[in-house]
């Protein structure tokens, strides 16, 4: 849980039942996301106290009246399900649901009777959590609970931007900028795209290993030299597509200047209000370049949860390059600040089963 110290900690707190609509769910896993340190740093502005935690898997333990999903079923939370009823929603874009505006919700208190919030509606680094039945995907029994728990979040980001926002196409060349979670997960679905060449980039060497197991065909260090090596390995265009993985203003310009007169620069990273990016107007005039963002991977969890769910269950989708360890919830602090500094790209809290 994250207070307004910025000192994440474990704590006891009280969940209310099952309301109307609601179910109870067994956390089994729980990735940590950047989002989580958004909130714990101030990047994204929340209430406190905070349960952080967004990316989860596990299984229906209790349920409220109305509620179709029986216990016993296993589920990939969604943190962002949609209302199926407003503009977005009707004109097939519900990954911008008008009903998905707050980073934090009210849900329960703590120990000592303070009101609690939780992260996107779920707070999923906990041993339960009580949401919507909307925010519950079914997925196969069975499935690896720490890879179940990325497809949250992590996969469905990554492969999304690759396939419903950017639409990447065989043959055609990738660049990805910061190689957490997300950023290996869009190098994965470049790869099953039939993308060539993949360039991984990031401050880190210590990522190489991970890009390239992951399915990148070459890892560059983000340096003064990262645009010439980009294009010494295109024909001397840029790449037809920069992914964004890291949320920041000078990495966002770094994806513009990698990519190709007429190419696409997908922004994935979410960064601060106050980190103002500034391009040139005849820079995007005369580049041709196209510049825009994909939430949650432009997608439907309802829809690509399962998809991928099964890919996973086949064996055709191999996410173990993506999971640095698992580690118990009293791990989780000390993980979030090895994650704040860059090191590994996901990790997974699990509980007893």
């Amino acid at each position: 849980m994250a207070r307004d110290d910025g000192d994440p900690r474990v704590e006891q707190v009280r969940l209310p039942a099952p309301g109307p609509g609601e179910l109870r769910v067994r956390i089994r896993a729980a990735g940590l996301c950047h989002s989580d340190l958004s909130m714990v740093n101030g990047t994204m502005p929340v209430p406190f106290p905070l349960v952080l935690g967004h990316e989860a898997a596990g299984v229906v333990a209790g349920t409220g009246p109305g509620t179709t999903l029986p216990v016993g079923t296993q589920v990939v939370l969604n943190w962002a399900p949609a209302c199926r009823a407003c503009w977005f929603c009707r004109h097939d874009e519900p990954w911008l649901c008008a009903a998905n505006t707050a980073p934090a919700v009210r849900r329960g208190v703590t120990a000592e009777g303070e009101p609690l919030h939780v992260t996107l509606g779920l707070g999923a680094l906990a041993e339960e959590v009580v949401i919507p039945q909307a925010a519950a995907v079914p997925v196969p029994a069975g499935l690896p609970a720490e890879s179940a728990a990325l497809l949250g979040c992590a996969v469905l980001t990554g492969s999304g931007a690759v396939r419903n926002t950017a639409r990447v196409a065989p043959g055609e060349s990738v660049a990805v900028l910061g190689l957490g979670g997300v950023g290996l997960s869009v190098i994965t679905a470049a790869r099953a795209a039939g993308a060539t060449p993949i360039l991984a980039v990031d401050v880190a060497e210590a990522k190489r290993d991970l890009a390239l197991a992951a399915g990148a065909t070459d890892f560059l260090r983000s340096d003064d030299t990262l645009s010439r090596q980009v294009r010494e390995r295109t024909g001397g265009r840029g790449v037809d597509h920069a992914f964004e993985c890291v949320g920041r203003s000078t990495t966002i310009r770094a994806a513009w200047r990698l990519t190709r007169r007429g190419g696409a620069v997908t922004v994935v990273g979410m960064g601060g209000k106050d980190d103002l990016l500034t391009l040139s107007a005849l820079d995007v005039f005369h580049s041709a370049r196209t510049l825009r963002s994909s939430v949650y991977g432009s997608s439907d969890p309802d829809r690509e949860v399962p998809v991928l769910a099964r890919a996973v269950a086949e064996g055709t989708l191999d996410l173990s390059p993506l999971i640095s360890g698992t580690i118990g919830l009293d791990e989780a602090p000390a993980a979030l600040r090895r994650l704040a500094r860059g090191e590994g790209a996901r990790w997974v809290v699990t509980f007893p089963g």
